[in-house]
């Protein structure tokens, strides 16, 4: 028997649904779990859409949510002392990403004095300067459709065991599966690959570990080669950096906490051709509401 179905409405005029059916695994459930712990947490980003548009739309407004964010932090305090210019200057998003690092801290650990004394603005914008610095680098990647959806304030405090990750980790989930977002502040080793950072702390290297009610949805199916190529990338990198991850515990490349792995716990119930779908939510690219039946 099949289980519930996941719902989420986008659009404000004409809006369309997507349903999404939950697998019958123990990460579907987990994530069922987590859904009903959300009810009193708002939806963060309603509108955290990405490669959707054209590269030019897509490179305008990455600018200009990542200039927002910066005029907005620093009128309250000019920390980040480096002006910002191109979505290509990718040692300038490392920066900006170890500035929001630094002062909003690791996962619910929000202690440094910057943190403690901006007002909620200023928070919403160090927050925000996350998501900005990686819709900047998403512009300018090869384009991978995606939406995702996180919820404000709720605690992180859940994790996948390694068996978990190692039985249930895809490489390439298929067009339109739901996934759950890393929701860890810091870098994998996949992104520490791509960026090549120099700013970025030793305890900031944090592989995917905790998990909760946040998710994202890939509107792409992924080229074998384009992971055959990835995973070489990444490997030689672990190898010249061997006793960074020696160190810490992480003597595998095939450890599964190391892989770009995905971790899945719906599909996409499909009613329209992939080529419509994307055009659909291209013009309606705000998340009104999420809702299970």
């Amino acid at each position: 028997m099949l289980g519930p179905v996941i719902h989420i409405e986008l659009g404000k005029d004409n809006p369309i649904t997507l349903r999404f059916q939950l697998r019958d695994t123990p990460l579907a459930q987990y994530w069922l779990k987590k859904w009903h712990c959300s009810r009193p947490y708002p939806l963060d980003d309603p509108a955290r859409f990405y490669g959707f548009n054209s590269v030019i739309e897509e490179v305008a407004r990455a600018e200009q949510e990542i200039k927002q964010c910066i005029d907005t932090i620093n009128a309250f305090k000019p920390i980040i002392e480096r002006q910002f210019t191109t979505v290509h200057d990718q040692d300038c998003l490392n920066y900006m990403h170890n500035i929001f690092e630094k002062y909003h801290g690791l996962l619910d650990q929000q202690h440094h004095d910057f943190w403690q004394q901006a007002p909620e603005s200023v928070r919403r914008a160090l927050s925000r300067l996350n998501v900005s610095v990686h819709r900047c680098e998403t512009a300018v990647a090869p384009p991978q459709p995606r939406m995702v959806c996180t919820w404000y304030g709720l605690p992180k405090t859940d994790t996948l065991s390694i068996a978990e990750m190692q039985q249930y980790g895809e490489l390439a989930p298929a067009f339109g599966t739901l996934c759950f977002c890393y929701v860890e502040i810091g870098k994998t080793l996949e992104d520490l690959t791509h960026d090549l950072d120099n700013y970025i702390a030793d305890d900031a290297f944090k592989p995917f570990n905790f998990y909760s009610v946040d998710f994202v949805v890939r509107f792409v199916d992924t080229d074998p080669a384009t992971i055959k190529n990835k995973l070489q990338t990444m490997e030689k990198y672990y190898q010249q950096h061997w006793q960074f991850f020696n160190d810490r515990k992480l003597s595998n490349f095939n450890d599964p906490r190391l892989l770009p792995l995905r971790f899945p716990f719906a599909d996409l119930i499909p009613d329209r051709p992939n080529s419509l779908l994307l055009e659909l939510i291209r013009q309606n690219q705000y998340v009104n509401k999420v809702y299970i039946q």
